[in-house]
């Protein structure tokens, strides 16, 4: 894969999160260049520091803060849905919790 170029490959569940991260970091820097940005730019329109967002595009685990802050400038905080979509509650959880969604995690009864 060229290094400028995002992989279209999604992040599987075995993938080392050294390497989750760095993918993230090439679709960032990517969104960035699609909308021909300079670092200095998007420093401005978001307020973080231009090592910041480096660090980001280059998968140095980045805060989740910064995340939402360089999406939201590249006009992207709707992929954040399809990244980490609200959990449903299943109906059936609801009828043995007599409607009430769980607030906690209990350990399970032994027996």
């Amino acid at each position: 894969m060229p290094p400028n170029r995002p992989s279209t490959a999604t992040a599987a569940s075995g993938q080392p999160e050294a390497e989750i991260l760095r993918e993230l970091g090439r679709r960032l820097r990517a969104y960035r260049l699609q909308q021909d940005l300079r670092l200095a730019d998007v420093a401005a329109r978001t307020g973080l520091n231009r090592n910041t967002i480096v660090n980001a595009e280059q998968g140095r685990n980045a805060r989740l803060g910064t995340i939402v802050r360089l999406l939201r400038a590249y006009g992207r905080l709707e992929n954040l849905d399809a990244f980490l979509p609200i959990p449903a509650v299943s109906p059936l959880q609801l009828a043995r919790s007599g409607g009430r969604v769980r607030q906690r995690a209990r350990k399970p009864r032994d027996g």
